[in-house]
Parts: C-alpha cells; sequence; structure tokens
C-alpha cells in the first residue's frame, strides 16, 4: 500500500433531511459495512468486544458522534443519509477538532515551491493564478511558510487538473463528487494536488465550484492537516461555499496548521479569527429560533442547530449547507405549519422555502407582510398555531400579521411590554407544544400566549442542549 496518505474533498450534496421511516435493507447493511470498514477502521471480526458491545455497533457510534448525528449504535435514516453523501477518502476517525496526519507529516522547511502545471478551460489563466496564490497565502498569513511560484521543473507542491484515470491510481469520478484531492507532505507526489476537470470550477460565483475554496482546503492536506469535525472549519470534510473576498481562516484551522510549524511572527496580530459557535456559551445571543416538521432549528453566525425531539445533542451545520439559496447571517425565521412553509429574514428581504427547496418569486420584500418601508430589518417573528397570525418584533414593538388576509391587524404595531410583560427587546421567538418562547439576549421566556401569563424564565440553552453537560 502506498505511503502517501491521500485526502479526497467533495462536494456537500443537500441531505435529504426529514426522511421518511424507511426499512434498513440487505443493501443498505452491506453499503455501511462497506463504509464503516473505509473511513472508521471496522474490521472483518464482527464479534462483541470486552464490554458486550459488537465492533459494528462501536464504529456506528463513532461515525454518528464526528458528524453530530443521534449516538444510537445502530443504522438509523439519518446514519445512512449520511453515509450515501459524496465525500472524502481520508478516515474520520479523529474524533476531535483540527488533526494531523500523525507521523510527523510536515515540511522540515519554511520556503516551499509550487507550480502550475496545466490549467482548466473553465475560467481564465489569471483567474486560476490568483485563486491560486490566494489559497496559498491563506495559510502564509499565519505561518512563517512562504511560497515560491516555479514555472517549470518539480515543485514542493505540483498543481493539476486531469480527469477520471489521471495517473496517480485514485482516479476521479466524473461531474460532482470527488472534487480534488491532495497528498500529504513527503518525497516524490508528497503535497501535490490535483484537481478535477469534470466539475465546474468558478472564480467567485457559487454556481460552480470556487477554486479557491477548494484549494484552500487541499492545500491544507498538501500541508500537513487532516480533516477536522468542526463544521466551520476549512477542513471540514464537505465542500462549503464562502466568499473568496471575505474569507478569513477559521480558527480551529490556525490552532491546526500552527501546531505544525508555529505562527507567522512577521506580522502585526490582527483581530482574533473567527470561530464556531457553541452552543455550551451561557452568554451567546441567537440569531433566530424556528421549527420544521418537529424539529427545532436555532440560527447564529452563519450556522445552524438542528435539534430533533429523540436525539441528545443538536447537530450543527452551515445554514447554506442546509439551505443553499439563504442568506449567510439572518435576522429572524418562522414556520408557518399550515403553509409548511419556512420564512427566513435578512435586512428587508425575505426567504420562503417549501421543506428544503427555495419557493419560486422569492426572495421578496419585508412589505409582502404588510410591514411599512420604514421598517429596515425584523429582530425576531413566530406564528401562533392557534389564531393563524404572525408576530413581527422591531424594536420595541410588535406587529400582527394576519396570514389569511396578508395584512397587518388594525391596532399594530404596538408596544412589547403592552402584551409580554417584563420585555421589552425580542432577539428571538418561536411555539412549541403550546408555549411561545421569547428570547431576549440569552434568557428565554416561557408565555401562554392565550392568557398572557409568564411561566419560567429560561436560559437560552434550555432547548439547543449542550453536550458538555
Amino acid at each position: 500500500m502506498s505511503s502517501f496518505s491521500l485526502c479526497i474533498v467533495l462536494t456537500l450534496a443537500l441531505a435529504v433531511y426529514c426522511l421518511p421511516v424507511a426499512e434498513i435493507n440487505r443493501q443498505d447493511e452491506s453499503l455501511a459495512e462497506g463504509y464503516l470498514k473505509s473511513f472508521f477502521n471496522l474490521t472483518e471480526e464482527s464479534g462483541p468486544s470486552r464490554r458486550g458491545i459488537s465492533q459494528l455497533s462501536k464504529r456506528l457510534s463513532e461515525m454518528q458522534r464526528f458528524f453530530g448525528l443521534q449516538i444510537t449504535g445502530t443504522l438509523d435514516a439519518d446514519t445512512l443519509a449520511m453515509m450515501k453523501k459524496p465525500r472524502c477518502g481520508v478516515p474520520d476517525n479523529n474524533l476531535a477538532h483540527f488533526s494531523t496526519f500523525g507521523n510527523n507529516l510536515k515540511w522540515q522547511k519554511k520556503s516551499l515551491t509550487y507550480r502550475i502545471e496545466n490549467y482548466t478551460p473553465d475560467m481564465s489563466r489569471s483567474e486560476v493564478d490568483n485563486s491560486i496564490e490566494k489559497a496559498l497565502n491563506v495559510w502564509a498569513k499565519v505561518t512563517p511558510l512562504k511560497f515560491t511560484r516555479m514555472y517549470s521543473g518539480t515543485a514542493d507542491i505540483m498543481i493539476s487538473f486531469g480527469r477520471q484515470s489521471h495517473g496517480d491510481y485514485y482516479p476521479f469520478d466524473g461531474p460532482d463528487g470527488t472534487l480534488a484531492h491532495a497528498f500529504a507532505p513527503s518525497p516524490g507526489i508528497g503535497g501535490d494536488a490535483h484537481f478535477d476537470e469534470d466539475e465546474t470550477f468558478t472564480f467567485r460565483s457559487n454556481s460552480g465550484y470556487v477554486l479557491f475554496m477548494v484549494a484552500a482546503h487541499e492545500f491544507g492536506h498538501s500541508l500537513g492537516l487532516s480533516h477536522s469535525d468542526d463544521p466551520g472549519a476549512l477542513m471540514y470534510p464537505t465542500y462549503s461555499y464562502r466568499n473568496p473576498d471575505t474569507f478569513v481562516l477559521p480558527q480551529d484551522d490556525v490552532k491546526g496548521i500552527q501546531t505544525l510549524y508555529g505562527p507567522n511572527t512577521d506580522t502585526q496580530p490582527g483581530p482574533p479569527p473567527p470561530t464556531t459557535p457553541d452552543a455550551c456559551d451561557s452568554t451567546m445571543v441567537l440569531d433566530a429560533v424556528a421549527t420544521l416538521r418537529g424539529e427545532m432549528i436555532f440560527f447564529k453566525e452563519g450556522f445552524l442547530w438542528r435539534s430533533f425531539p429523540q436525539a441528545r445533542s443538536p447537530q450543527q451545520g452551515r445554514i447554506t449547507n442546509f439551505w443553499p439559496s439563504a442568506p449567510v447571517n439572518i435576522d429572524g425565521a418562522y414556520e408557518n405549519q399550515h403553509a409548511d412553509r419556512v420564512y427566513i429574514f435578512k435586512d428587508q428581504q425575505v426567504w420562503a422555502f417549501a421543506g428544503y427547496n427555495l419557493v419560486r418569486g422569492y426572495p421578496q420584500t419585508l412589505t409582502t407582510f404588510g410591514l411599512p418601508r420604514s421598517v429596515r430589518k425584523i429582530d425576531a417573528a413566530f406564528y401562533d398555531v392557534e389564531s393563524r397570525k404572525t408576530l413581527f418584533f422591531v424594536g420595541s414593538y410588535y406587529y400582527s400579521f394576519d396570514e389569511a388576509k396578508k395584512s397587518v391587524d388594525s391596532g399594530f404595531p404596538k408596544r412589547i411590554d403592552e402584551t409580554f410583560s417584563g420585555l421589552s427587546k425580542v432577539t428571538a421567538a418561536f411555539q412549541y407544544r403550546g408555549f411561545t418562547y421569547i428570547y431576549s439576549g440569552p434568557y428565554m421566556f416561557e408565555y401562554n400566549l392565550a392568557t398572557g401569563r409568564l411561566f419560567r424564565v429560561l436560559r437560552n440553552s434550555y432547548f439547543l442542549r449542550c453536550t458538555n453537560f
């Protein structure tokens, strides 16, 4: 077996998140067994371990923990759906955030060379050059590494575009699926990065795969990083669109690469790198909370947590991986259960989704809900199942929108504290099992909307369960 560590990054296919209950057939079991052998070190031994837990169940639990799924140790619909996603070819059994390939697989020098052997016809040569240089600079900014381009000969990092079998015994698979792969630092092919020519690479547009994002991920492998289970990290196994012009390497990746090479001491310290929101942060102020077909969804800074009634901990991911057409950061969201739609708000626009698909004709403006043009953004919203009215919170006031009449009720806006005692500012809201939950900062107020009675004041972690507890 080759001594080189190969890592393949793949596109994130939109998952089927609300799967119907389905029987697991023999074909599914075979797929799962092959998956766990490839990525979670399942061996041929199928008997119970010393604790009486089968190896299959143990590896399933490890896989479920890595991807933030409900840890059951059994093959359920969500686990099977995750297994069927296009994914990376390197094992994911590093149950932690950033990780390295181990065995001291890093460059033993600080000055590295790279060479672009050929170009994709999807982009101009200058766009490819810019994307590659910018992707390498992502890592150079936070380490002592320096990258120099070569135009002939053999460089430390050889970069090429190819399709199907392209000379390294790891053939590509055609459009979608595998986007690229790279080799960990070592002599010969080590450090090289190959990109699948059957994909559509772009310079900035999210209609294809942004070469900068794919390359920046791959060069992390070229420098010695493996995958992270932090969904906000660049080194997360699946592709995620981010604007190249505003991209900043997340904290998890910075920590990872600096364990190998140390920090860049030639630059002045800048703003702290972005971190992935933590469900265990008791001071966190959520951007929005909504329901979706029985789930609870919590939003914060481009991320969401999905909480299932039967799950022990929520599953975290990027908003745009769940709803690709949604805005990155949002102001509010709510579900209209009668219409089976989720509405997401950002500034003066609103997006409507039927399940996971953008409804035709959206995004629209806030005036669609009868709100005056003077309203620049909402702070929160929720749909009242009994009255079929939607309440929009704006500053110290709120509006009542009649979903049937498509108009704001007379007498509105009203002051929030007229109806919700003790509140003057709302940051998120939703209804669940007959109660109305209004968030104000890190606290959540539980009301009976019909009587106006306040029952409890809770921390925002009451539903957003923290896995450290």
